[in-house]
């Protein structure tokens, strides 16, 4: 099995401090939160920035975060709405790669963060009350309630990484 969550980032995660205790509803709440956390770090910036030690700016992370919110959010509508629970894992430098996520407008980004977060927040919210569980090809069993604190600590911790960039920008 593969490692992920608190097991692969710690409790709370190293990095970021994000607390894998948080409930699925707590979760809602982070991600709801995430748009506007993102517009503030970015407000008077060009969203272009870099750090040494990590692989993206600021818009791709951006960009990243909507695409990962998006993608659990079709893969728990196709458990609750076809029975497809079956997931496998995805490789989100290959997603960057294939939508060009340097291109990417960062005001667009941002645009892209806000409907991602609103589909993701409906599916999570229903399949939290149907008690909805995929089944992940390298994670085994995910209930809704663990996926929504996944992607809860991976906008959290992009976040992170984000402010993480800027203010290595800032002492540049």
């Amino acid at each position: 099995m593969e490692k992920w969550g608190a097991a692969l980032y710690g409790d709370p995660c190293g990095a970021c401090g994000f607390g894998w205790a948080a409930t699925g509803a707590e979760a809602v709440v982070v991600v709801g939160g995430l748009p506007a956390r993102f517009r503030a770090l970015l407000d008077g910036r060009t969203g272009r920035e870099h750090h040494p030690e990590l692989a993206w700016t600021p818009a791709a992370y951006v960009s990243h975060v909507a695409d990962n919110l998006r993608i659990w959010a079709e893969r728990l509508a196709g458990a609750r709405l076809a029975g497809a629970v079956e997931v496998g894992g995805y490789d989100p430098d290959l997603v960057a790669q294939g939508r060009r996520y340097p291109e990417i407008a960062p005001a667009a980004a941002l645009w892209s963060l806000d409907h991602a977060v609103g589909a993701w927040t409906a599916s999570v919210t229903a399949a939290l009350a149907e008690g909805t569980v995929l089944q992940h090809a390298t994670r085994g069993e995910q209930r809704a309630e663990d996926i929504a604190r996944n992607n809860a600590h991976d906008g959290h911790h992009h976040v992170h990484d984000v402010a993480r960039i800027l203010r290595h920008a800032d002492a540049g």
